[in-house]
């Protein structure tokens, strides 16, 4: 299947290209919306990626777009430091899509997904510790903490319990070595009319993923990186899949522009106690995709989008000293 950016005339209308601008595509992948934002305006944009395939896939874009397009290999978390090493340090907007793309889940031999067997890898980066490795040496407790914070999965004790009893006869290696036994100790759920059938190991393929590649501490890092080096009205666009990663940005974003609950304004005291608001909402709430993406494009059905603009007030990271905010 061909990579199709999710929500991609949103995040351009959010993003708001302009000649003359400088825009981080920190999630670059297949290049959607970096191409959709050169396209847009006479402006440059430096993307992010951590995957060596994705480095080489930007190739024809180089070569299309000559100076205005560059890449950076490394980790979108890091764009605080890996942006002014490569002598980018004004910056007028981020964009971010978080999570595995769809020439990772498409790839069997990265391993991200039970649709074909592949080795139980699910490195971005290629590099570290593989899906393999947690699966085969952790503890069931650390299994079962691991699959129930990043899949959500109500069953992870069961699992996890599975998955140390089999790994001592035969160490887990295969995609499908590891979907079989969680199918086989869960079931298939029944379907309802209408919906979508959901493979048992969904869940507890997320969370290994999800931990593997520390997707929601980079999320975190990536962030308060783009607090860092937004420029006054810089633009902060970011698209999730699913509620893990939605709840930090909805709630940096929040805190961020002053709108998380706490206190009142009405009360007596000083209203301008802590730091000042870095970012200003552009939407109270998520952009989602309509019936025809939807339809079009079945792996946009989770996807939200958040966008906020940055204020003249320094960042958090850098002016909340020791109280401890962010």
């Amino acid at each position: 299947m061909s990579h199709i950016p999710v929500l991609l005339d949103e995040v351009v209308e959010a993003l708001a290209p302009r000649a003359g601008e400088t825009y981080v595509d920190g999630t670059f992948g297949a290049g959607g919306y970096t191409r959709a934002v050169l396209e847009a305006a006479d402006c440059r944009v430096v993307a992010i990626d951590r995957d060596p395939d994705a480095i080489k896939r930007a190739a024809p874009l180089a070569e299309e777009f000559g100076d205005r397009f560059a890449i950076v290999e490394g980790c979108f978390g890091d764009m605080a430091t890996l942006l002014p090493e490569a002598g980018y340090d004004a910056i007028d907007g981020v964009m971010l899509d978080i999570g595995v793309s769809s020439f990772q889940l498409d790839e069997a031999e990265r391993g991200f997904s039970f649709q074909e067997d592949g080795p139980l890898d699910m490195r971005m980066a290629r590099s570290g510790e593989s899906a393999a490795d947690v699966v085969n040496t952790y503890g069931e407790e650390e299994l079962a903490n691991i699959i129930y914070e990043y899949g959500e999965e109500r069953k992870s004790r069961r699992i996890a319990a599975a998955i140390v009893k089999d790994r001592a006869e035969k160490p887990f290696q295969r995609t499908k070595d590891l979907a079989g036994l969680i199918e086989r100790i869960l079931g298939r759920p029944p379907v309802k009319k209408g919906q979508r059938a959901v493979h048992p190991a969904t869940r507890t393929f997320q969370a290994l993923r999800i931990h593997v590649n520390d997707e929601l501490g980079e999320l975190k890092r990536g962030l308060m990186g783009a607090e860092a080096i937004l420029k006054p009205e810089g633009r902060l666009v970011v698209v999730s899949f699913h509620s893990l990663e939605d709840r930090i940005v909805k709630n940096f974003m929040a805190e961020r522009s002053g709108n998380l609950a706490g206190g009142s304004r009405h009360l007596p005291g000083p209203v301008d106690a802590g730091p000042k608001p870095t970012f200003e909402l552009q939407s109270r709430g998520a952009v989602k995709p309509g019936e025809e993406e939807m339809g079009r494009n079945p792996r946009s059905r989770s996807s939200r989008l958040r966008a906020a603009a940055r204020t003249e007030a320094p960042a958090w990271s850098a002016s909340r000293g020791k109280k401890g905010r962010g």
